[in-house]
């Protein structure tokens, strides 16, 4: 036999590489996705298998306050913008 994994086999699994670090673009693709209700299994499978899930927590609350702050700036322009025409 080769020492080259063919189609139907499993690679060998290394625990430094199932609880690696996520990347920046990942951990906004995750906030993003859990945000709009999204998220595939897979998806969610590895993030749960990362090693720490205060970067996601992080992200998600930037994202929180970002977001409020954005519905309430919104909502300020229309009430100044419209709110003195009656």
């Amino acid at each position: 036999m080769s020492d080259k994994h063919t189609a139907n086999s499993v690679p060998p699994v290394n625990d430094d590489t199932r609880k690696k670090k996520p990347g920046f673009l990942k951990i906004i693709q995750t906030v993003l996705a859990g945000a709009l209700g999204v998220q595939s299994n897979r998806r969610r499978e590895e993030d749960f298998s990362s090693s720490s899930p205060l970067p996601y927590i992080v992200a998600g609350i930037i994202f929180v306050l970002g977001f409020v702050v954005t519905i309430a700036l919104v909502v300020q322009w229309v009430i100044h913008a419209y709110g003195n025409q009656g």
